[in-house]
């Protein structure tokens, strides 16, 4: 059977919406786009192994653009972020 985490969707507030599911399977074929790691569930977000970049989860659906992902503490910007780990893998 597969395991199903419950996510709490954040409005535009930070205030939970409704939770949400995803399931293990689906987090365990998902890579991050930039670096091409694989992603854990953490606070709602798919966060990539491989610098931290944090994809938001809405509605229950990963939103795997790196437009939309927030970025670690340090790294100003996507290119910048890219140029530091983009094509890494684990």
């Amino acid at each position: 059977m597969t395991n199903v985490f419950p996510l709490s969707i954040l409005s535009p507030m930070n205030q939970a919406i409704s939770p949400q599911l995803i399931d293990e399977e689906t987090i365990s074929i998902l890579r991050c786009p930039v670096t091409h790691s694989k992603l854990r569930l953490e606070d709602g977000f798919l966060v990539a192994e491989v610098g931290g970049l944090r994809y938001p989860v809405r509605n229950g659906i990963p939103v795997m653009l790196p437009e939309e992902a927030r970025l670690p503490a340090g790294i100003e910007s996507l290119d910048i972020f890219r140029q530091r780990f983009g094509g890494a893998t684990i």
